[in-house]
């Protein structure tokens, strides 16, 4: 199930997040006050008509895990017998074992996954993966990871060349009063469109018709509601908005609450305008596969000795799993600070232990991989290009080398 906590890697994560509400300096209040005034927003959708309302009018383009995982399945399941056309297949039992991975949020800390993917590439034991699942920092990474080792020199270049000119733009202080964030995003969204042309939606649609998924988790703040989007279905839709739509899930899932705006979705309901705000998918989970509850089926196969498909889960989380001492300040932002990095660190340990304990009940190899303690660089700013490098090379190394993949939690 897509649920959690705020996306994050630890203490470093949190005080790198800290240094984005910093960014907006300087001013002097008086000066700005009598130009102020609170964005405008179009009217939400109720929440019994959550599930009715469409942002393309697709039916597919995206499920609601609280309201039920039926859509879902009906999804993998063409998404299966898909593949088994694309591989001229008897029936979908003969499809060879299905491969899925699932890119955890982080921030700057993404990095690390898209080293390791690279590195994986490098290797050349790196799969192609029939499902790919991304949050926040993650859900940039999910389309090249999707897409394969063909798009790593983009992915790469996503990571290493990044500064915080590409990602935000600082807001004054008055932000926190008088706007929806304390930077703007919209250098992230031209970054993110840099890289997500006609040629990437063109591909992504064609994975999506040999039987691959790609989803992205997003949170719906006004129904409190995380959504998966369903990513190929909207690429290969030809709907003429669907290039930007997809942008602005991804800006959408990268949107650190009160750090980046909230992405607002114009959606429409018997007829009728609204809108919708989303934000990062990691206010409900780090890192997701599929809901527990979509394996149902699966598991009373299985019990009673029936064939299931065999599967292989590869999990990266963009952070730490061990905990990161520091002398907490006894003040009331320094305690607060410290238990909010507590309760990130906590949610993220929570999230591989979830996965683990699915993918275990539906007999699905579980793979993990993570920051480790060999790794002690701290980003000095948000999106530090020195860092981000050093932690790519890392990740790198580590996938070129052959990763360890933990086989469960270290904990």
């Amino acid at each position: 199930m897509v649920i959690g906590q705020h996306s994050g890697g630890g203490v470093h994560a949190l005080q790198s997040r800290r240094s984005l509400f910093g960014l907006a300096g300087g001013g002097a209040a008086a000066a700005l006050l009598a130009g102020c005034s609170f964005p405008m927003r179009g009217t939400a959708v109720p929440l019994a008509r959550t599930l009715q309302a469409s942002v393309l009018g697709l039916p597919n383009e995206r499920f609601f895990p609280f309201y039920g995982t039926g859509p879902l399945e009906i999804e993998v399941m063409a998404a299966l017998e898909r593949m088994r056309v694309a591989q001229n297949l008897a029936s979908t039992a003969s499809l060879p074992e299905l491969q899925l991975l699932a890119v955890s949020g982080g921030g700057e800390n993404g990095a690390f996954g898209a080293g390791l993917l690279c590195g994986w590439s490098e290797r050349g034991t790196r799969p192609t993966f029939e499902l790919v699942t991304g949050v926040s920092t993650g859900a940039l990474t999910a389309p090249f990871a999707y897409l394969g080792s063909s798009y790593d020199g983009p992915l790469r270049a996503v990571y290493t060349e990044l500064t915080p000119a590409h990602v935000l733009l600082r807001r004054f202080f008055t932000a926190a009063f008088f706007n929806d964030a304390m930077s703007d995003n919209a250098p992230l969204f031209k970054t993110i469109s840099t890289y997500l042309d006609e040629n990437m939606l063109n591909a992504l649609a064609k994975a999506y018709a040999g039987g691959r998924l790609l989803f992205v988790g997003t949170t719906n703040l006004d129904a409190q509601q995380p959504v998966i989007w369903n990513i190929g279905a909207i690429a290969g839709s030809g709907h003429p908005r669907a290039l930007d739509t997809i942008r602005r899930i991804l800006l959408a899932s990268s949107a650190i609450p009160g750090a980046f705006p909230p992405t607002m979705f114009n959606v429409v309901l018997d007829g009728k305008p609204y809108q919708e705000m989303h934000v990062d998918g990691g206010a409900f989970a780090q890192a997701f596969l599929y809901p527990s509850a979509l394996t149902r089926q699966r598991r009373l196969r299985m019990a009673s000795g029936q064939h299931v498909l065999s599967a292989n889960a590869y999990i990266i989380r963009n952070g730490r799993l061990d905990p990161e001492w520091a002398t907490t300040e006894r003040r009331t932002l320094g305690i607060a600070g410290r238990a909010i990095a507590t309760m990130i660190t906590a949610s993220g340990i929570n999230d591989v232990i979830r996965l683990y304990n699915t993918t275990r009940h539906d007999d699905i190899g579980y793979n993990l991989a993570y920051i480790g303690s060999d790794f002690d660089l701290k980003p000095p700013k948000p999106f530090d290009q020195k860092y981000m490098r050093a932690l790519f090379d890392y990740g790198y190394r580590r996938g070129r080398a052959g990763y360890p993949w933990a086989k469960a939690p270290p904990i």
